[in-house]
């Protein structure tokens, strides 16, 4: 082949193979169509939202264009709150650049950004009615809307005196400036969250019965939650919402099984409870957007109990049961247990150490686990009826959490 022959050639054999890998190629508008979406959405018991199953819990949100992304795959629903460090902010730049305000889902904390360290930034029963007004209002300025769908009571039951827990999830100062705001406009509905560890299913059942709620937010996930049916069950009955938290038992590993992801058996496992209208969880990358999104609609199957069957038994007797607390009288020290090792939890398993030490630090002295590292008696090894080793994990936890060597 003469040399113009061969260059004539090779030019045609590179036009070809440009023209094919031209019409194979996706653009990048198409493939992200081919991404993971939400494919289900659910009625929040006799409010008028409709919430994607899959749903944006925004603690550790990293940016406005995250919330931007979770939008266009369909999520419609941030559950939000002033303590979660820049995280109203992030939304309400969200807002002003998506410009469609009604068709978002916003839910905010009856609570205070400042005291994030203190401990504090949960009002508490005292705060008056004007403070629990100045909470919603400062968090309308920060994300520039002039309402919030949910508001809520957050955290009810971490505090083991069940008559204080009670006193603030009803206390009438918050209840009056509720039925203010919503005269207002500036809230629609009334909420409350628990992830325990203290009577955290008598709590919720308290708020479905009382009349005041319009949604709760309990911690439910496939290790250990006997008593929630029931109280999902009674929710429903009564046309209370329910949204679903710490559904990953404590996310000790993904991927553990070759039958299937984790994540995905384990927000199944969740949402095939007809109560439950979606879940929350924390999304950081677009990564955990392609991940997690996956499961949105999906059946939960015999494969999924699998995965979840293997991750009990690979991590029952590691994982803390968030909302259990039934070690906690063990300790004549009255240290904080369930508490500290959920906080450890987040250190270790969700990578959120600053909020992990942040909350530890805000626990009263005497609630924290120094004390447990010149424990000779260790009384509350042995009280875990899931087997967890409490005292080394105690100790581990406060070398963690307090920069102790």
């Amino acid at each position: 082949m003469k040399r113009r022959e061969f260059l004539k050639s090779t030019a045609m054999v590179t036009a070809a193979t440009a023209a094919t890998t031209a019409t194979t190629m996706v653009s990048p508008v198409e493939a992200a169509t081919h991404r993971a979406k939400v494919r289900s959405y659910n009625r929040l018991g006799s409010t008028d939202i409709k919430m994607s199953d899959i749903s944006y819990g925004a603690g550790r949100l990293p940016s406005a264009s995250m919330v931007l992304r979770a939008i266009q795959r369909g999520i419609n629903y941030f559950d939000t709150a002033p303590d979660y460090g820049p995280s109203e902010d992030h939304i309400g730049e969200a807002l002003k650049r998506h410009g469609q305000r009604d068709k978002i889902v916003i839910a905010s904390k009856y609570c205070h950004p400042i005291s994030y360290q203190s401990g504090k930034s949960h009002l508490q029963v005292g705060s008056g009615v004007d403070e629990y007004i100045s909470a919603v209002e400062n968090s309308l300025k920060r994300m520039g809307t002039d309402y919030l769908d949910i508001v809520f009571v957050h955290a009810i039951g971490e505090k083991p005196d069940y008559e204080h827990e009670r006193d603030r999830l009803l206390d009438p100062d918050m209840l009056e400036a509720t039925e203010r705001l919503k005269e207002a406009g500036k809230i629609k509905y009334l909420a409350v969250s628990s992830h325990g560890p203290h009577n955290m299913e008598t709590l919720m059942l308290d708020a479905v019965r009382s009349g005041k709620f319009d949604v709760i937010m309990p911690a439910f996930n496939f290790m250990k939650f006997p008593r929630v049916p029931d109280v999902l069950k009674e929710a429903h009955q009564r046309g209370v919402g329910v949204v679903a938290m710490k559904t990953l038992a404590g996310a000790k590993d993904g991927g553990i099984s070759g039958e299937g992801t984790f994540e995905h058996a384990a927000f199944k496992w969740v949402l095939q409870h007809q109560e439950v209208a979606g879940l929350v969880i924390s999304i950081k990358t677009v990564r955990d957007l392609d991940l997690y999104l996956a499961a949105s609609g999906e059946r939960f199957t015999a494969s999924d109990q699998r995965v979840l069957d293997h991750y009990a038994a690979r991590f029952g007797n590691e994982y803390c049961r968030t909302g259990c607390g039934d070690c906690e009288s063990s300790c004549p020290e009255g240290v904080s247990i369930a508490s500290i090792l959920r906080y450890q939890m987040y250190f270790q398993d969700y990578g959120d150490e600053k909020h992990a030490m942040r909350s530890y630090a805000a626990l009263d002295r005497k609630g924290q686990a120094e004390v447990c590292l010149s424990c000779q008696s260790a009384v509350c090894s042995g009280s875990c009826e899931h087997g967890l080793p409490l005292a080394a994990k105690l100790q581990a936890a406060h070398r963690d959490l307090s920069f102790s060597v």
